[in-house]
């Protein structure tokens, strides 16, 4: 992109690495699967898929995050905001995707939605979702069933096959957002009824704050009330000790419902509640139309507006919000509204040509965009901190880590989770679009409150200890090479921070990965998932240990990406000449 005048785009780049302008301060962080997740697990034996399962989401407060469709949040995920939806036969409101845990799918565990990444920045200036919905009653139960009755042999039963979509009889709902400002967020929801007859739908925008005060984290709990209700719009207002006031405005709807992110306790365990208005009070509300014990309450730690529509067969209904740090004087949604959407978009358009410019605008220019797309949708608030009553489960070695960050996850759903391998290789093409952002990434992971003190950097959530391929080396290496090719300047500094970091965990390899001294590595599965006769991520049969030929190539490998980091340092500091890296890799490569 050298060469060329800057796009808006880059310059919110430019502004939000010299932090002039925090561009990045929200934007898709919110998961889309907090249940099921070792974060959440309180259990004793460990099974974090049964201790809070689908069923149970609606209905219980999570501590660690936060999770929605098609949702926002600030980069420390006080204030979130997503989208919930009813089609007037579902058992409850669509709130969070659904999927299978690995006993219900034939397969292991499986999303069974229809939702695509349409379009992203990487300021998030510009981002737009699409989740299909179908209009008959979704086959919750169905879906489990099939697929339990599925061997592993037979293919997978998905929601296509079900027939919910025959005859288009579905609901296309876009939601995008646009940045007026770092601060100032413009909300678009668009619902398309695909089908030819009339079809009822209730969307929900809903607003809450994380809880935080129940653990003692923020010492005053946060509130959202009705500030002013004026002829065509709802202006609320968010308090919070930490983030301050935002206000969310809404154009005019049927109502405005409040109640707290609390435990829903009498649902769950049979204990009666403190209050009526816990996490899941708004199903039993728009489900059974009974708004009764929500009239007079103007406040509370989580709202939603709420939003009836019957729309006619191929016609759409627009709803617009907007979320703003500052009370905004006028009409939020005047005609500047929709003009700044339609200027984020073309300063998406121009941010992205650069990058394919070989490309004909054809369908490959589409999925280059797309898959931009869904790596920047990816990024994800991830809060982690193996507490000690869980010593006996799992991570008990990582008492240090403390997870607290946007990190790039392998899927939102599936995935929630890191798996440091898998950023390594996401920072590739990260780096072509947000080059500070991949590197930062790379950089997080060998920081203290990440890295083990032994050397070690962590694999993923379920177990820290596993052992991942070495690529962050191959990764650092390329994110500097890239960079250096479009901007015509390379990061040494990037370089030099990773080098000594990364020496450890190559120590690690050497000192705990080939126990017989003889250069031929150990390591576990390393990225081949267990396609062998043994279950390499477990000790073997009988004891003993299994010296892999894969094991040994990644660690020739990583010697020869250690020694191009450091003659590329060397070019300017001659203190980084290390031979012995390959010296070591001259030792290897023959038994590789």
């Amino acid at each position: 992109m050298s060469g060329q005048p800057e796009s808006a785009e880059a310059q919110r780049l430019s502004e939000n690495t010299a932090r002039t302008v925090f561009w990045k301060k929200w934007g898709p962080y919110l998961s889309e699967r907090q249940w099921g997740t070792v974060r959440e697990d309180y259990s004793a034996d460990g099974e974090a898929w049964d201790y809070l399962p689908h069923d149970h989401a609606r209905s219980r407060a999570y501590r660690w995050g936060e999770d929605g469709l098609a949702g926002i949040s600030d980069i420390h995920q006080n204030l979130c905001f997503a989208v919930a939806l009813w089609n007037g036969r579902d058992p409850i409101l669509k709130e969070r995707l659904f999927g299978l845990n690995g006993t219900e799918g034939n397969h292991g565990e499986d999303v069974k939605e229809l939702y695509y990444y349409l379009d992203n920045t990487p300021t998030h200036s510009y981002m737009k979702y699409l989740y299909k919905y179908p209009q008959d009653e979704f086959p919750y139960v169905q879906l489990i069933k099939q697929n339990q009755g599925r061997s592993r042999h037979e293919p997978e039963y998905e929601l296509l096959d079900s027939g919910i979509f025959h005859q288009n009889r579905y609901f296309d709902v876009y939601v995008e957002y646009a940045k007026a400002d770092h601060e100032d967020i413009l909300i678009r929801i668009e619902v398309c009824n695909r089908g030819k007859d009339s079809a009822d739908i209730t969307v929900l925008p809903v607003l809450w704050f994380r809880n935080l005060w129940s653990i003692g984290q923020i010492k005053k709990k946060p509130d959202i009330k009705v500030m002013n209700q004026l002829p065509d719009h709802w202006m609320l207002e968010a308090s919070h000790e930490r983030l301050g006031r935002y206000f969310l405005y809404c154009k005019k709807n049927e109502t405005v419902l409040f109640t707290e992110n609390e435990t829903n306790a009498e649902r769950l365990f049979g204990r009666p509640n403190a209050s009526p208005y816990v996490k899941d009070s708004f199903h039993d509300a728009v489900i059974n139309n009974n708004f009764e014990m929500f009239r007079g309450k103007q406040n509370g730690t989580k709202c939603a507006a709420v939003y009836r529509y019957r729309i006619p067969g191929e016609q759409s209904e627009t709803i617009r919000l907007r979320l703003a740090k500052d009370q905004l004087r006028g009409d939020p949604f005047g005609d500047d509204f929709d003009s700044i959407c339609e200027q984020r978009i073309a300063e998406a358009d121009e941010f992205y040509a650069p990058l394919a410019p070989s490309l004909p605008k054809s369908d490959v220019q589409l999925v280059q965009r797309q898959a931009y797309a869904g790596l920047l949708w990816s990024k994800q608030y991830f809060n982690y901190e193996p507490p000690d009553t869980r010593h006996a489960v799992r991570n008990s070695q990582w008492k240090h880590l403390f997870n607290r960050d946007i990190i790039s996850m392998p899927d939102k759903w599936e995935y929630p989770w890191y798996a440091s391998w898998d950023l390594a290789f996401h920072c590739i093409p990260l780096s072509r679009v947000d080059p500070d952002f991949a590197k930062k990434q790379l950089i997080l992971f060998l920081r203290e409150w990440y890295m083990h003190p032994n050397g070690q950097i962590p694999a993923y959530e379920w177990n820290l200890s596993d052992v991942n391929p070495p690529v962050h080396a191959w990764a650092a290496l390329k994110v500097y090479q890239l960079e250096k090719m479009d901007t015509g300047e390379g990061d040494v500094q990037f370089l030099k921070r990773v080098f000594h970091k990364l020496l450890l965990n190559f120590t690690w390899w050497v000192n705990r990965k080939d126990s017989e001294g003889n250069n031929i590595f150990e390591g576990g599965f390393l990225g081949l998932d267990n396609i062998g006769a043994f279950d390499r991520s477990r000790a073997l049969p009988g004891g003993g240990h299994m010296e892999q030929a894969d094991g040994t190539g990644w660690m020739g490998m990583y010697s020869l990406n250690l020694m191009d980091i450091a003659l590329e340092i060397a070019r300017t500091d001659s203190a980084y000449a290390y031979r012995r890296i390959f010296e070591l890799f001259w030792r290897t490569w023959p038994l590789a």
